[in-house]
């Protein structure tokens, strides 16, 4: 198949982005299969980031967020959710060819080759080194660490129906991140807010696998979208209370205050409403409730962040 033409046409879930509408054509594969067309996936692996260095920053009563480490964090998460995106198409190249929503991305359609995706995901991955590495040697190690869950999570689907747990863990590597960098450790804030984490990230993607249910049901992939079926609401408020706990008491735990929980209390709220309109039988509902989180991701992160500069008192004892 000409792969040239391929990369005029539009991936069927992502149409209208700057990428359709003004990137070169030679380059638009490779902008999709980093997600440069949908930055959402971005938005959410970089959360945790942010919540755990303004959490590492109030429990050492700073009174600005660390700004590098906050940049750093951010290009780090566009630049490995791109690898990562990556990976997951070539492993799963021959799933996506059989799903309506997916067939239309680069590799089934034959935009390009999986070598070509492979040699792309590696230029990715060692981009990331580059920013990896301007952390402490601790911070360093947790982040290589993380790798083996992002090069396990494409199989998750095929053996098991909680593949957003694994999501999960390597959605949520931030949370563990944040805190490593300033610190050069881990400490129970950061493990509880990973989990916490872990629990927001099962519930968003359970949502947006509702997307894909039909399809997954007949080629033999699981989710949890098809574990909870019509039961997810009752799963999303399990699973959506978690988070608003654990994220709650590491919170604080490292020495937040007012602005932190009002920031939580809008995050919950978020959370709710979310729950209260979900219709698993309706796809666009499904898709708009799932980017919603970068909202209510945010209204945590400001929370947190006037948190720090009004000069919250501080867990001075994680120091």
């Amino acid at each position: 198949m000409s792969r040239t033409p391929g990369a005029f046409q539009p991936v069927a879930d992502s149409t209208g982005n700057w990428v359709d509408r003004i990137a070169p054509g030679f380059t638009r594969p490779y902008l999709r299969l980093a997600r440069l067309d949908r930055p959402i996936g971005s938005w959410l692996l970089l959360m945790p980031c942010l919540w755990s260095t303004l959490m590492a920053a109030v429990a050492e009563g700073r009174r600005w967020p660390y700004p590098f480490f906050l940049i750093l964090f951010s290009i780090g998460a566009v630049v490995m959710r791109g690898a990562g995106c990556t990976w997951n198409d070539i492993i799963d190249r021959d799933i996506d060819a059989n799903v309506a929503r997916t067939r239309s991305r680069p590799i089934p359609s034959g935009q390009v080759s999986a070598k070509q995706a492979f040699i792309f995901a590696i230029a990715l991955s060692l981009t990331g080194f580059l920013i990896l590495i301007q952390f402490n040697w601790f911070a360093i190690a947790t982040g290589i660490a993380s790798l083996l869950i992002v090069a396990l999570y494409p199989f998750a689907k095929r053996v098991t129906f909680w593949p957003q747990f694994v999501l999960g863990l390597a959605f949520s590597w931030g949370a563990l991140m944040g805190w490593a960098a300033v610190f050069g450790r881990l400490d129970p804030v950061a493990f509880l807010l990973y989990a916490g984490s872990i629990a927001w990230v099962i519930g968003y993607d359970t949502i947006y696998a509702h997307q894909d249910r039909s399809d997954d049901e007949l080629i033999g992939v699981r989710s949890t979208a098809r574990l909870f079926g019509l039961e997810t609401k009752p799963a999303l408020i399990l699973l959506y209370s978690a988070a608003v706990f654990l994220i709650g008491v590491a919170g604080l735990l490292s020495g937040g205050g007012l602005f932190m929980l009002a920031g939580l209390a809008a995050f919950a709220t978020h959370l709710a409403w979310q729950i209260f309109r979900i219709d698993v039988h309706d796809s666009s509902l499904c898709l708009a409730l799932f980017r919603s989180n970068r909202d209510a991701g945010l209204l945590l992160f400001a929370g947190l962040l006037i948190d720090v500069i009004a000069g919250s008192p501080g867990a001075f004892f994680w120091r």
